[in-house]
């Protein structure tokens, strides 16, 4: 079993379909949702987790493509500005699941893992040169 991060984006027309639900019904995939941003008549967004077969999680993730959502890892939508950050590790004491860590302890480099990210966000705030940043 593998799993993969992504982020969906809904077409306004699509939001109040049951398209999500297809990849449990008829790819046999588990997923679970990171976040959600969905209004009616308006563009929606979905971070997700897909779990699963590898071959049937491209051809769900090939499903939603063809219904019309787009589709990015999550790793492109969450960015650290190395320039603009400061090493403060202020983000590192927030981080819920150690996507944002210390590297090494003696530089106190901060080092991001977008592998364990959940794009919650919290980092954003305490982050005093507002070097992370959320491309949704």
């Amino acid at each position: 079993m593998v799993s993969r991060k992504i982020v969906l984006t809904f077409p306004k027309q699509k939001i109040d379909k049951p398209i999500v639900y297809k990849l449990i019904k008829d790819y046999d995939l588990v997923f679970n949702i990171l976040k959600a941003s969905i209004t009616p008549d308006q563009e929606g967004h979905m971070v997700i987790e897909i779990s699963g077969d590898k071959e049937q999680i491209e051809k769900g993730i090939k499903y939603l493509q063809e219904q019309g959502l787009k589709f990015e890892p999550l790793s492109k939508d969450i960015r650290v500005n190395w320039d603009k950050c400061v090493q403060c590790g202020a983000c590192v004491s927030i981080c819920p699941t150690g996507a944002l860590f210390v590297k090494d302890r003696q530089t106190m480099e901060v080092s991001f893992d977008s592998e364990k990210c959940i794009a919650c966000e919290l980092c954003i705030r305490p982050c005093p040169p507002r070097a992370i940043e959320v491309h949704f």
